[in-house]
């Protein structure tokens, strides 16, 4: 969410409700959106279809992230996440594909 959002963020409450089985291997298509934003809090819900984006619904989510300040990865996180992610994203050729 940090990466959409610009800001780093964490996440504060995550809700997956699954309405039918995930067989092990299968792909979902996700699909989230912005449902609004207060202050340092941002709501999102998704909907995760099996195998196709016109696919059944698998899944329906609901999240809340909390938008913090870098000092709390810097105090709480490992001390090496900054060079793993730099070493992650040069290998990716500088960029994630958020939806492939």
């Amino acid at each position: 969410m940090g990466n959409l959002l610009r800001t780093p963020t964490v996440t504060a409450r995550l809700e997956t409700d699954f309405v039918q089985p995930v067989p092990v291997g299968s792909t979902l298509h996700i699909a989230a959106k912005l449902d609004g934003r207060r202050g340092r809090k941002t709501y999102v819900s998704a909907e995760g279809r099996l195998d196709a984006a016109d696919g059944p619904v698998a899944l329906r989510a609901r999240a809340l992230f909390v938008s913090v300040g870098v000092e709390h990865f810097t105090k709480h996180g490992d001390p090496n996440a900054l060079a793993k992610l730099r070493e992650s994203r040069e290998a990716d050729g500088g960029d994630w594909d958020v939806n492939p």
